[in-house]
């Protein structure tokens, strides 16, 4: 069997901590920003944790 490459596209976006959580940022962060809210932008930012069925494939996808 073929080794299985890693998904580019998911490399860039997710990173998985230390402890094997799988840490995604927040979209609507990177253009159009004139028109929302500073609490708004303020709460996009920083990193949210995905669990479940999402998090094992988003695994499978960085071949962890």
């Amino acid at each position: 069997m073929p080794k299985l490459k890693t998904h580019s596209g998911t490399k860039d976006r997710v990173k998985i901590s230390k402890n094997g959580k799988v840490r995604v940022g927040s979209s609507n962060l990177n253009h159009f920003l004139g028109k929302k809210s500073g609490s708004r932008k303020r709460s996009l930012r920083g990193l949210s944790t995905r669990t479940g069925k999402m998090a094992k494939n988003i695994k499978k996808n960085l071949g962890v």
